[in-house]
């Protein structure tokens, strides 16, 4: 039986390669995002349906979810990024800057899944999975951006409770470094790359189908008892045990 998916920030990047792998799979998915032309482009290319939604505005989220319909099986959110990259600068930066930053890395990263899985949660079926994508970048979390991914993880592990009595599994997967997206905005060095590909163990940068076959393994019969987790997906890059 075809699945529903919903895939945030499935444009471009991972959450492109995320929604191509459930439609290999055979399944519905829809993908959402705030580009209307890249989105349609890869619609176009994975045969996914698109709807123009900006993760952090209630409102849209609102309305992406009344079009929806009123199944869903699986909700990925993909949708966020280090919006660092893209704030002002300013040395040392204000107050009125910091606050600005870290807002926006919170409501990219951490607001962007609270209120999309808020908004679609009555509708996903038993059996269901909820897959948050984090970052390496949680585990030291000196930046907005590290705490709002570690936020989001904590985040995540408390829904696990919520949505198990309806059937459903909550999980993280964390990223280290992946290669041929555009998450450094054009600021990763040569010499940057060889250090963050020289702390994995099996010495090569992830690649996007390595986070797509997580997350579809994770909305697999064969996950059902992985649960409240978070799955490090970085070569060896951080470790646990």
């Amino acid at each position: 039986m075809s699945r529903i998916v919903l895939v945030t920030g499935g444009g471009s990047g991972l959450g492109r390669a995320v929604a191509a792998r459930f439609r290999a799979g055979g399944d519905t998915v829809i993908i959402t995002g705030r580009n209307t032309g890249q989105l349609a482009r890869t619609a176009a290319e994975t045969g996914a349906r698109p709807i123009t939604c900006d993760a952090t505005a209630p409102r849209q989220v609102t309305r992406m979810a009344d079009e929806l319909g009123p199944a869903l099986d699986v909700v990925v959110n993909m949708a966020g990024g280090n919006t660092d990259f893209i704030q002002p600068g300013g040395s040392p930066p204000d107050l009125e800057h910091v606050m600005m930053a870290w807002r926006a890395n919170l409501d990219a990263n951490l607001l962007s899944a609270v209120l999309t899985t808020t908004a679609v949660l009555d509708k996903l079926r038993a059996g269901g999975s909820i897959i948050n994508v984090g970052s390496i970048g949680a585990e030291y979390a000196s930046t907005s951006y590290g705490a709002a991914k570690a936020a989001l993880a904590a985040w995540t592990a408390g829904l696990s409770a919520e949505a198990g009595p309806r059937g459903l599994i909550a999980n993280v997967i964390s990223p280290g470094y992946i290669a041929g997206t555009g998450f450094f905005h054009g600021t990763l060095t040569e010499q940057r790359r060889a250090a963050l590909i020289g702390r994995t163990h099996n010495g090569r940068a992830g690649q996007p189908g390595d986070i797509a076959e997580t997350a579809y393994f994770l909305a697999s019969e064969g996950a059902r008892h992985i649960t409240g987790q978070t799955l490090h997906v970085n070569g060896g890059a951080h470790t646990t045990r």
